[in-house]
């Protein structure tokens, strides 16, 4: 799996690819991230990727000139290769990352090739380059740097081996339409709090159904929203 992140800041993503699974994910080749500065495709002596807004009004927004260079020398670089790339512009007014995305951009074969925006936001323009748009979620951030280390986190998590276990990722929330059952692990009793009886029975048909019907009832008092979707 190949991610190729466009930023102004490569250096926010230093700790991130030191991160033990991430790490050991790349390693062993599972995934390849590479980071593009598209400041090197700035305008002038100062390479300026930003300007202030028609019209008027606060902070400044990226131009269009450095952020479409950048994509035509990333997408060049994969058609050398013989592999189209899958462009994804992060920024709040796209649609909101979830499980279900991330299973759809894992079973892609092309490299996906995410935009961090700053400042006040994309000229417009820019859009009509992407092939999708996607949020973090209903909030704002200074940028999309976060927000493209969880989908990488996200998204890795699905590739046979990054996981110790893979049926991690098969049974963890979200990953049907019904949150995570309860978990324990030891001491059995802590401040008077003890490990649900049937956990310890060791009749696997009992703790699977239990684990199902706890998982529906979480679900049903936390996300309903989820069983609607489901």
């Amino acid at each position: 799996m190949q991610f190729e992140i466009l930023t102004l800041f490569p250096e926010m993503f230093s700790s991130f690819l030191e991160e033990s699974l991430i790490r050991q994910a790349i390693e062993k080749q599972l995934i390849h991230i590479n980071l593009y500065n598209f400041r090197q495709h700035g305008l002038g002596k100062h390479k300026q990727v930003d300007g202030a807004p028609y019209g008027g009004g606060p902070g400044m927004v990226l131009k269009v000139e450095p952020v479409y260079n950048a994509l035509q020398n990333r997408k060049a670089a994969y058609q050398a290769q013989n592999q189209e790339i899958h462009t994804i512009l992060l920024t709040p007014q796209g649609v909101p990352f979830s499980q279900k995305k991330a299973w759809e951009l894992h079973q892609l074969e092309a490299p996906l090739v995410m935009i961090c925006g700053r400042y006040e936001g994309f000229d417009e323009r820019i859009r009509s380059y992407a092939d999708e748009e996607i949020s973090g979620g209903d909030f704002v951030c200074l940028g999309g740097e976060v927000v493209a280390m969880m989908m990488i986190e996200v998204i890795s998590r699905l590739i046979p081996g990054v996981l110790g276990n893979q049926l991690s990722s098969e049974e963890e929330s979200f990953s049907t339409s019904m949150l995570e059952y309860p978990q324990y692990t030891r001491p059995m009793t802590f401040d008077n709090n003890t490990v649900p009886e049937v956990l310890l029975s060791g009749h696997h048909q009992k703790i699977a159904e239990w684990r199902k019907e706890q998982a529906l009832k979480r679900t049903t008092e936390r996300r309903p929203d989820l069983l609607e979707l489901g």
